[in-house]
């Protein structure tokens, strides 16, 4: 009891630490981007609701924008740390597996974008949960998902195919209709030249999880499915995956409505690990030993360059290369035009208009500011970070 009570003083410490460091990085590192700002101003959906009541209750900012997302974030790791309660045989690899699901590329950057992947993440650990706890599907939940997203139409699908194998007749028909009426209410893009991107979904999976951490992914999803029990998170997981590669065939997959239904099985991925380790003599866990040194290393790059990423301009030829490129900038371009007490602007960039005006800089006529550099008097306005030119405007008066 005092060994369980240390890690969840751990875990719980470690969370704490993680919430603050995202809502510094929130605050201070990231400008809103042009899907963002759209979800703002433009769309009607969930995401779009989510922000601007965030919004409405502390005001038009990077903090309420990016808010619930952290907190979505926060309470999607506090699900997993229950799910997983008496699974592991030593709470040492409970721990560790959550820490690891915490900074999981794709989970941890999730959780500072305003996108719909740590919203379905969260559902789909409370779904989860309630059936780990009352052992009993919630059919109000399945429903309300269909009103959430529409890449819940993976988890029906997964929840289709386990009903099969669970001998469920409610799940099953109650899944498949929900799975026809999401895909008839959101539909699937199948438009376009038919295009190969099973390379490109590999790779981005291998960023989702990292790379050595993404193979021994694959090793396990195999090895449950031969010759394990197949549980419900592994139907869903399996679901997602199959479903990706297989659209992947034809055209190129939105990421964010399957990578939230493959990360959830990561802690039960490191049981499997934990066990093939501890079988093992010492003198054969080198492989194991190798393979984990491999894993945390990623991980420890990842989480460096999630929170220091600027630095990496310094050494790139063409900063629009830069992974977040698009959440740069804006806030410094709309104080430099604070500064010049300059409100309003008009200009030939809607996307750039619709960013600024995120931060109160609205349309006017006095002001034309342009990214090109037109042959006629104007001021120009250049970002630098750490002494490096990366972004540049240019202000004409116009009155």
């Amino acid at each position: 009891m005092i060994t369980n009570n240390k890690y969840k003083y751990y875990f719980y410490t470690s969370l704490l630490f993680l919430f603050f460091i995202l809502l510094f990085k929130a605050s201070y590192s990231l400008s809103i981007s042009y899907k963002e700002a759209l979800n703002v101003f433009v769309n009607n959906s969930v995401l779009s609701l989510i922000t601007n009541t965030s919004i409405y209750i502390l005001g038009q900012n990077d903090i309420a924008l990016r808010l619930p997302f952290i907190l979505f974030y926060i309470f999607s790791v506090i699900l997993m740390y229950k799910i997983t309660e008496n699974y592991f045989r030593y709470e040492k690899d409970r721990y560790i597996s959550i820490v690891i699901f915490m900074i999981l590329p794709g989970v941890l950057s999730a959780s500072l974008l305003v996108n719909s992947a740590i919203v379905v993440i969260f559902f789909t650990l409370l779904y989860i949960y309630y059936y780990k706890k009352y052992n009993e599907h919630s059919y109000f939940l399945l429903l309300l998902f269909l009103f959430i997203d529409n890449s819940f139409a993976i988890l029906y699908l997964a929840l289709f195919f386990y009903s099969l194998k669970d001998k469920n007749n409610k799940l099953l028909y109650f899944s498949l209709v929900l799975f026809f009426v999401s895909m008839y209410i959101y539909g699937f893009s199948t438009s376009g030249k038919p295009r190969g991107f099973l390379v490109d979904t590999f790779a981005i999976y291998a960023t989702v999880f990292s790379p050595f951490l993404f193979l021994y992914f694959l090793y396990t999803i195999y090895r449950v499915g031969i010759k394990e029990d197949r549980t419900l998170i592994w139907y869903i997981s399996t679901t997602a995956l199959i479903s990706s590669l297989i659209f992947s065939f034809r055209q190129r997959i939105y990421i964010e409505d399957f990578a939230p239904y493959v990360v959830i099985f990561l802690p039960f991925m490191l049981k499997t690990f934990f066990h093939a380790y501890r079988v093992r003599l010492k003198e054969f866990r080198t492989n194991y030993n190798i393979l984990a040194g491999l894993v945390v290393l990623m991980l420890s790059i990842n989480v460096i360059l999630t929170f220091i990423n600027k630095p990496l301009y310094l050494i790139l030829p063409n900063s629009t290369k830069h992974f977040v490129y698009q959440y740069h900038f804006i806030k410094e371009l709309a104080e430099e035009l604070s500064k010049r007490d300059i409100k309003s602007i008009t200009t030939d960039n809607e996307e750039l208009a619709l960013r600024l005006k995120f931060y109160n800089i609205d349309k006017g006529d006095d002001y034309f500011l342009t990214l090109k550099n037109y042959d006629y008097p104007s001021e120009r306005i250049s970002i630098k970070y750490y002494g490096k030119e990366l972004f540049v405007a240019y202000l004409i008066k116009l009155k």
